[in-house]
Order: structure tokens, then C-alpha cells, then sequence
């Protein structure tokens, strides 16, 4: 069904649905323009970029595109210098999409959060962003937008305040669309369901509701499912990724035949517009204009399992020919050496603490080499909070206890140069042992205004540091020495797409992985086959272990979260074992389970013990561990 666009919006979505356009950002920076600009400023300044990219996806088929316009409120401009431009950069931002849609689709006044944090709100912090917005909204409507897009609206307080304003200042009945951005659970900052904040959105006078950004297309039909019982046309604007997955580019993983399948369950639900928000580009919206055409089509069919896969980054490392062979993995590190003389090794995850301290980090780590664990794993910004940075662990621990470390070195807060200069500290500080990822974004985390970087991921990582141990920069300049790290990446033996894992670890040994470290396995089938499909790459495995601390913590991995599968037979166990220490205890048999499965099979295990029990660790590995 395509929409009739001489009628106006909220008619049209009585009998049609609609296709909403892609993602402006990610866009703009693919075609040359730095995240550091004010890309609201650009409806000015470069005006003909911006103006691709709305012709793009109105080729595409988007039949609703928004406006740059999504930071353009005085708050957010402050920061650039141009508070002052608001009117200018929304009237200008809606001429620009007004053009590029021709009459081919409608064109939606885009209002993003104001960047001002509303946690424990006063009446003046309130007053300051209604002022903010209702400036903007003015200007959209102005300029002659035919809706009013609130988008990406995490805190409830703020959507409060925007909704009112932009039915305020609507006066002639301008359609409001009010979308949240929701956590994995389909809640709100405060913990908000979906149902219930869509509701509210009607009741404060939204004429439409929905979900953007989040989780990617999985999470955001979860929430959409709740909110279309709130009795409004609904919306879905996902991410281009599962931000729940570990080992890869997050935000932007979903390949556009994956997003069509979702578009076409979100249509078939009773969705009436979908689109996409980060990393979706022209050619996801093509998947959500052709499942916008088979609407009532059946949603049973699911991507091929040879679908193409996904484009490189942009920001990758070009190929160079390396010179002469890096230092043989044995002498790089004793992990090394214990790897290639086919010693049972253990590492055990014990990440910064949230702040300064690390006296109890150091005492686990403590705990652990006395206890026969072999290295200690420290993540890189876990779940994109605020830690301390584990280079500086990394030093501590190896300088006080004499233990080697790996550090975990993600994509998400360093461009390539920053990225560069990491690993050279980090090799500097003696880390010889480096576990590759591309990192949680930060809308996980505590600040999701955080900007990600993702100059490259775990593939443009393994890259860059493959190259370093070859003593070439990334151009391929000879670095005069040359570093001796040990390369470990990711991997999911429960992956939702399994043919693409495979694919992307056969890359990832191109680009220099000679270590695998897979995420936790509960059923000793599903790790059988991964063993089974990876033995041509000739890695050694670290099985990933994560001793299960309750039936609610099994329910969760299971049903939650990508990549994880928990059997029934599991979970049953763990329902019966209660809770507290038996359950506790009944999770460590499990894991211990499942290592002697394959203990034959695999070079070690790889620990991740829940809620900093790390005695939990040598309790799984007891009866396991080499001695020397």
C-alpha cells in the first residue's frame, strides 16, 4: 500500500501505511563530514549533502522524510556557537526536505532531546527546555512542515514538556508524532513500559506513538507490539543493530534484508509507519518500501542463509601488503607460550570499578592467580559506563602480582588515530594480550548522549593491530620496532544469524585473530557445532563460561538477550534449585558441565563470573587447570 499524498497525514494512515527515510547522521558522515560538525548547521553551509541525502531516500521509497533538524534547539546549538540561528537552521532544514520530496512524500519537523539532562528537574530546568523547544517547533511550523516528529526521548520529563509544547504551539491540529527511545526490557530511564508511556503520550495529545533508535528492529517490535494497545496509529524507527550483541559494530549490524523481514512483521502487527534511524542507509529503506508493498504478505520468510554480507566500514584500514612475519605467538607473551604448547589455560573477566578504587579488583585478581587462573581479563568501558580505563588496571595488576592481563580494546570511544595511540600505550605498559571488539554504544550505558566514535570495528581493529605487530603504522610506515600482542577476538556459538558469524570469523582471521573467545554456551550441542564449524580456522578456543546465579538470571539470558541460549532443561534446573547459595551452586555445576563436555576440544576457558563472585571462577574450573 502506498500513501495518497495529496491527503493529509493522519487520513492517509487510515488506509495506508507509510515508510519513514533513514538515517541523517550516519549519512552525512559517510560522505565526508566529521561528527564533530554541527550537522544541523550543514542545512547552511552544505546544503546540497544534506539535500542528497533526502533525495536518496525518497528514491529509496520513503514516503515521509524528516528534516535536519533533529539537534537544531538552543541548547543543543549553544555548544557550536549558534544558539542564536535556531529559526534559520529549522526553516532552511525544512526547505531542503520540502524540495528533495518533490511531492513524492511528506516532510516531518524532526525535534531531538535537548541535551539537557532532566534527572532530578526543578521547575526552571523545565522552563529552560520547554523554552528551547517551543522555539524550534515555532520554526518547523513556520517553515511548513506537515508533522511534528518528537524523536529519541528518553527521559519522561522531557517528553512531557515537548509533547505540551508542540500541542501548543500546533494550533491549526499539525500532527504530533511522539517517539521514545527504550531500553531492552521496553522501558523508559525510570522504567516506564511501553504500554504505559504510550499511553500518556495520547493522553498529553500525540496523535501518533512509537519507538526510535533503541535496541534495533527486534527490541523496537516488542515495544511497538505493547503501544499499539494504546489505541493510536504506532511508528518503528529502529536501529540498524542489536545493541545487546557483543562482539560486533552494534548499532549498525542489521544488513537491509534483515531489517525488511522486521518491516514486514512490524506492517503485518498493524505498524503504520517504519522506518530507520542509526546506521540505516537508502538501502534499508528499499527493504521497508518493498515490505511496505506487500503488507499483507505472509512473515514467514526469513533472510537466506548465504545473504550477502554487509558492507566494510568506511573507516576501515585499506589493504597493505605487510612486510616480514611478526614474532612467533609462543614468545610474545607466557599466555602465548602456554597457548602454543597446547597448555590448558583460564582467564577469568574482572573488570575497573565504577570510579577510583581498585583495591577490590586487585585483591580478585589476587584471589584468582593463587587460586591457578592464568590471566586476567579487563573489559574496555563495560557496558559504556564509566569506568576507569584498563590499561591502568592492566599496569597495577601486572606490576603488584606478577599476572598477565588481557585487555579488551573496543572501536566505540577512539577514532583511528586515538585507536593508534591506545594500543602503543597499552604495549608501552607491558599488555601483551588483547581480546577484539567493537564495544557497547553508549545509549546502553549511563550517558547516552555520549557521542560513539566507531572509526572502525573489531575487523578494522585486528587490522590495525596485526599491523603494529608487523611494525607498520596503518599507511604502512615502518614504526622503527614492532609490537607483540596476542590477537583474541569474539565469538557467538548461539549467534541469531549463524552463517554470518562464521563468515565474519573467517575475516577476522584474515585480519590477524588467532585467538577465539566465545560468548557463554549452555547447551553442549549448540558449542559441539561451533567447534565443529570453525576447526578449518585452526584457532584455539577459549570456551566462554558464565556460571548461571539464579533462575531469573537464566530467564534473562535466554530470552533477552542475542546470541545466548539457555535449554529448558537448564532453566528447569535452575527453577528447582531456588535461590541464594544452591542456585549459586547449581550454576557452577552446570558450567563445570559443560567444560567437561569439551574439555578434549578446546585450549581453555574463558570465566565470567556474575556479580563479582570471582571464588565462583575456580569453583568451575576446579579439577580442570594444568599445573606447570
Amino acid at each position: 500500500m502506498s500513501a495518497d499524498l495529496q491527503r493529509p497525514l493522519l487520513e492517509a494512515l487510515k488506509s495506508d501505511v507509510l515508510v519513514i527515510d533513514g538515517a541523517m547522521g550516519t549519512q552525512l558522515y559517510e560522505r565526508g563530514i566529521l561528527y564533530s560538525a554541527c550537522f544541523e548547521e550543514l542545512n547552511v553551509s552544505r546544503p546540497e549533502v544534506v539535500s542528497r541525502v533526502h533525495e536518496d531516500y525518497v528514491r529509496a521509497g520513503a514516503t515521509l522524510i524528516e528534516t535536519n533538524t533533529f539537534g537544531a534547539n538552543a541548547l543543543r546549538l549553544e555548544k557550536h556557537g549558534l544558539s542564536h540561528r535556531v529559526a534559520e537552521l529549522n526553516l532552511a532544514g525544512v526547505k531542503l526536505a520540502r524540495a528533495a520530496a518533490a511531492g513524492k512524500a511528506y516532510v516531518a519537523g524532526a525535534i531531538g532531546p535537548s541535551g539537557y539532562f532532566l534527572g532530578d528537574a526543578s521547575q526552571d530546568d523545565l522552563d529552560k527546555v520547554g523554552a528551547a523547544l517551543r522555539e524550534q517547533a515555532e520554526a518547523l511550523i513556520e517553515a511548513g512542515v506537515d508533522a511534528l516528529v518528537i524523536e529519541t526521548m528518553r527521559q519522561p520529563a522531557e517528553l512531557r514538556v515537548a509533547i505540551r509544547i508542540a500541542r501548543a504551539v500546533a494550533t491549526s491540529g499539525l500532527p504530533i508524532v511522539a517517539q521514545v527511545s527504550v531500553d531492552e526490557h521496553g522501558r523508559m530511564a525510570d522504567g516506564t513500559s511501553s504500554f504505559d508511556i504510550a499511553s500518556e503520550m495520547r493522553d498529553l495529545g500525540a496523535d501518533v506513538v512509537g519507538v526510535n533508535c533503541s535496541d534495533g528492529p527486534m527490541n523496537v517490535l516488542s515495544a511497538v507490539e505493547a503501544m499499539l494497545k494504546a489505541g493510536l496509529p504506532v511508528s518503528a524507527v529502529p536501529n540498524a543493530g542489536l545493541p545487546r550483541r557483543v562482539d560486533e559494530r552494534l548499532v549498525y549490524v542489521s544488513t537491509p534484508e534483515y531489517f525488511g523481514v522486521y518491516a514486514r512483521r512490524m506492517f503485518k502487527l498493524g505498524v503504520r509507519l517504519v522506518g530507520g534511524c542509526c546506521g540505516t542507509t537508502p538501502e534499508h529503506t528499499k527493504r521497508i518500501a518493498a515490505a511496505a508493498r506487500m503488507a499483507g504478505a505472509s512473515e514467514t520468510e526469513e533472510p537466506a542463509a548465504g545473504e550477502p554480507r554487509e558492507r566494510a566500514d568506511s573507516a576501515d584500514i585499506v589493504s597493505i601488503s605487510l612486510p616480514s612475519s611478526p614474532m612467533p605467538m609462543a614468545q610474545r607473551s607466557d599466555l602465548g607460550a602456554k597457548l602454543a604448547r597446547k597448555r590448558f589455560v583460564v582467564s577469568v573477566e574482572v573488570n575497573p570499578p565504577i570510579g577510583l578504587d581498585l583495591t577490590r579488583a586487585v585483591a580478585a585478581a589476587k584471589m584468582l592467580r593463587d587460586g591457578g587462573v592464568d590471566v586476567i581479563n579487563i573489559a574496555d568501558g563495560a557496558r559504556a559506563q564509566a569506568r576507569m580505563g584498563n590499561v591502568a588496571m592492566a599496569a597495577r595488576v601486572q606490576r603488584e602480582l606478577g599476572m598477565e592481563t588481557i585487555l579488551h580494546v573496543c572501536g566505540r570511544d577512539r577514532n583511528l588515530l586515538a585507536s593508534l595511540a591506545h594500543l602503543l600505550a597499552a604495549h608501552e605498559f607491558g599488555a601483551r594480550n588483547l581480546v577484539v571488539i567493537t564495544g557497547d554504544p553508549p545509549k546502553m550505558g549511563d550517558f547516552p548522549d555520549a557521542t560513539p566514535v566507531y572509526d572502525l570495528d573489531s575487523i578494522g581493529l585486528l587490522k590495525l593491530a596485526s599491523r603494529l605487530n608487523h611494525g607498520i603504522d596503518p599507511a604502512g610506515k615502518p614504526l622503527g620496532s614492532h609490537t607483540s600482542f596476542v590477537l583474541a577476538t569474539g565469538a557467538e556459538p548461539a549467534a541469531l544469524n549463524y552463517p554470518r558469524e562464521l563468515a565474519r570469523l573467517r575475516q577476522k582471521k584474515s585480519a590477524g585473530a588467532e585467538v577465539l573467545m566465545t560468548q557463554p554456551v549452555y547447551d553442549p550441542a549448540v558449542l559441539e557445532r561451533f567447534l565443529d564449524d570453525v576447526a578449518p580456522l585452526g584457532l584455539p578456543v577459549l570456551v566462554g563460561l558464565l556460571p548461571l546465579a539464579s533462575y531469573r538470571n537464566a530467564e534473562f539470558l535466554h530470552n533477552e538477550v542475542p546470541g545466548m541460549q539457555v535449554p529448558e532443561s537448564v532453566r528447569e534446573r535452575m527453577r528447582k534449585a531456588g535461590t541464594g547459595a544452591a542456585a549459586r551452586k547449581e550454576g557452577v555445576a552446570i558450567a563445570r558441565e559443560m567444560l567437561g563436555a569439551v574439555r578434549h576440544r578446546v585450549a581453555g576457558a574463558y570465566i565470567m563470573p556474575p556479580l563479582e563472585r570471582y571464588e565462583l571462577a575456580l569453583e568451575v574450573v576446579d579439577g580442570f587447570l594444568d599445573r606447570d
